[in-house]
Formats: C-alpha cells, structure tokens, sequence
C-alpha cells in the first residue's frame, strides 16, 4: 500500500513536470514555424495540459484496465468544467467571447453527447454490453481530426498582425535542440509517470477494494487535471479569461475525441461500472457551464455561479464515495 502511494506520487510528479515542458518545446516550434497565438493556444496548451490523460489512459487501455481508462476521461472532464471553472471563477469572475458561447460550449457538449451514447450503446445495438469499440474509437478520432480543422480554419479570420508578448518572444529565442529535447524529455516522463501512476492507481484500488473505475474518476481524473487548473487559475490572475475557458473547453474535447478515441483504437473499452449517473453528471455540468455564462449575466461567469459549480463537482464526489 506504502509502495502504492509512492508510485502514485511519483509517477504524477513526472506527469506534471512532463507535460510542462512538452509544452513549452511544443510551443516553442509553434512560435518558430510562424503559428498564431490563437492556434498555439487552442492546441498546444489545451491538449499539453491533457497530456497526462492521454498517457494514462492509454497505458491503462494497453493494460486492460478498460474502466480507469474511461474514469480517467470522463472524470477529469467533470473536474475540469466544475472544479477548474468554479474555482478559477472564485478567484475572478470569467468574461467569455460570444463565440465561445455560440461554438465552441456547443462542441463540449456535442462530446459529452457522444460519450453519453457510447455509454449506452449496448442498449441502442441490442447485446447489452456498453463498449468504445474500436470502430468507434476510429470515429471519435476523426472528429477530432475535424475539430482541428475547425480550429485552424477559425484562425485565419483572425488578425495575425497582433503584436507578440513578451512570453511569444521568449518561446521564439529558445533554441530549437533545447526545443526538442523538451519534446523527447516530456513525452519520456509523461509515458514512465503514466505507467508508475497507473500501477500505483490499480495497487490503491485493490488495497481498499473499491473499483477501478471510482479510482478513475475520482484520484486520477484529479490528479492528471492538476495542469488544466494551475493554467487557469494563473490565467485569471493575469486577467486572461478567454485562456482559462479556452484551455478548459480545448481539453474536455482533446479528452473525449483524442484520448478516449486513442484508446479504444488499441483496444475495445467496455464501460464496466461507469454509468448514466457520470454520464449525465458531465453534461448537466456542462449545460450548467453555458446557462451560466449566456443567460444568468450575459457571457459571465460570475464568483456566485462558480461556487455552484464547486459545490456541484464536491456533492458528485461524495455521491460516488456513499456507493463504496
């Protein structure tokens, strides 16, 4: 049990720490090969911050453990709507753009949907047995090949004569060998840390008898969403909203197409103990999200609404530990 939870600490420190400086090499050959901000940031610090869950995910898919793997996903999307949003929000409230609201809120839960359906396929099919199969997973990937389509598409209506900032101009002077060597030495540590994390995850879950699935979406989905809230936190402290949303909304959709898809690609995910209580949990949070920020105070989210949201993520976490 010791050695578990030493596994689990050490392997997130390796996540974390990897996923930073992914994306900072990451970053850096963006800026060097003449790629927005916008695109910079709707890809590389969305998905850099969802690094951990693909890692662990697809770890844990490779090693059969089907449900951590679809905890990891669904859970961490929960946390990042709830507790990212609702946090992030009690530090200061979050003026969002309009097309957030229009476009990008829609295709959260346009995701959320789908995993809904996945969630209960065996039921629309007939055999009863809810799965990501791989033909699925295939699906799930190029919607995201599509989303990214979008994404690119999007930021050519913007103005790319923006002046650069000073962080732009710091990631263009790193050299591009250090640039790489971020590369190989993030996706190095998230892969070894991944696997520690995974292992230490499962020991856990068996020293205390509770599911693989609990685990999933609850510790690890925690854990590995660790990046997605200091992003956005620091965010609003430096007056950034439309990056706090932005790195929120890009994950949940990175961790339902990408992830998710990935993982069912290498190997067939049947839902085990993951039902329509999380299922619906992440779209209620995620309808929440945008009801709050059109209709309540026009395109605000304000502290009292982020404290609901708080309040909806801690009241889900005890529902799951009062099934134990």
């Amino acid at each position: 049990m010791i050695l578990d939870i030493v596994w689990l600490i050490v392997g997130l420190v390796l996540i974390l720490v990897g996923a930073n400086i992914l994306t900072d090499g990451a970053s850096a050959i963006a800026r060097r090969m003449g790629i927005s901000d916008l695109v910079v940031g709707l890809t590389v610090v969305a998905f850099g911050t969802s690094a951990p869950e693909l890692a662990i995910s697809v770890l844990a898919a490779a090693d059969g453990m089907a449900p951590l793997a679809i905890g990891n996903v669904v859970g961490s999307n929960i946390f990042n709507v709830c507790a990212i949003i609702g946090i992030t929000a009690l530090v200061r409230p979050i003026v969002m753009e309009r097309t957030v609201l229009t476009m990008e809120i829609p295709m959260m839960m346009l995701s959320s949907v789908l995993l809904l359906v996945l969630g209960n396929s065996g039921v629309l099919d007939g055999t009863g047995v809810n799965v990501v199969s791989r033909v699925s997973g295939i699906f799930l990937l190029v919607f995201f090949l599509l989303f990214m389509r979008y994404t690119f598409a999007s930021a050519r209506h913007h103005d790319a004569d923006v002046p650069e900032t000073k962080e732009a101009q710091k990631e263009k002077e790193m050299p591009v060998w250090r640039a790489v060597v971020y590369v190989l030495a993030g996706l190095a540590a998230l892969v070894w840390g991944g696997d520690k994390f995974v292992d230490g995850a499962s020991g856990i879950a068996s020293a205390l008898g509770v599911s693989e699935a609990v685990i999933g979406l609850t510790i690890v989905a925690a854990g590995t969403s660790l990046p997605e809230l200091a992003t956005s936190v620091v965010a609003a402290l430096k007056g950034k909203p439309a990056l706090a949303v932005g790195n929120v909304i890009g994950s949940n959709i990175f961790n339902v197409l990408m992830v998710l898809g990935l993982s069912a690609t290498i190997t067939p995910l049947p839902f085990g103990s993951i039902g329509n209580l999380d299922l619906l949990t992440l779209i209620g949070a995620s309808a929440l999200f945008y009801i709050f920020g059109w209709f309540i105070r026009e395109r605000t989210i304000t502290r009292a609404e982020g404290a609901v949201l708080l309040a909806t993520y801690i009241g889900y976490v005890a529902v799951l530990l009062s099934r134990l």
